[in-house]
């Protein structure tokens, strides 16, 4: 299974990247879109937002179920990625290259928290 090691990772199955600008883009795992199955809707959250770590902010659905993504840490949405709105199914082809949202941490908010690749591997049972 692809576990890209540059990501970090949530045990709810949501990779987290930093980018450039201080912001954090967030999908889901491929060990989550392969247990979704096809996806075919997303809602995506409000921009500006304010979410505690665990929040639930976007609802992904696939013909299969309805699962929730939940915010990494706390922060505040800053973007979200409106082309998966009218093709869900980015997330289906490549799930490290389709980030969901961004959010810009709240102070204070713990990246060191997040799994490392190894310990992903090893919370899947992979390692």
């Amino acid at each position: 299974m692809n576990i890209p090691e540059t990501l970090r990772y949530t045990a709810t199955h949501e990779w987290v990247r930093q980018e450039a600008d201080g912001t954090l883009a967030v999908g889901i795992t491929a060990y989550a879109q392969d247990n979704l199955g096809e996806l075919v809707f997303i809602e995506m959250p409000e921009v500006g937002r304010r979410v505690a770590a665990g929040d639930g902010c976007t609802v992904v659905e696939s013909v299969k179920a309805a699962s929730d993504v939940y915010a990494p840490v706390a922060g505040e949405v800053a973007a979200v990625n409106a082309a998966l709105a009218d093709a869900p199914n980015k997330v289906n082809q490549d799930p490290y290259g389709a980030w969901l949202f961004r959010l810009k941490p709240a102070a204070g908010a713990d990246l060191g928290k997040l799994m490392d690749a190894a310990a992903y591997r090893a919370s899947l049972g992979t390692a």
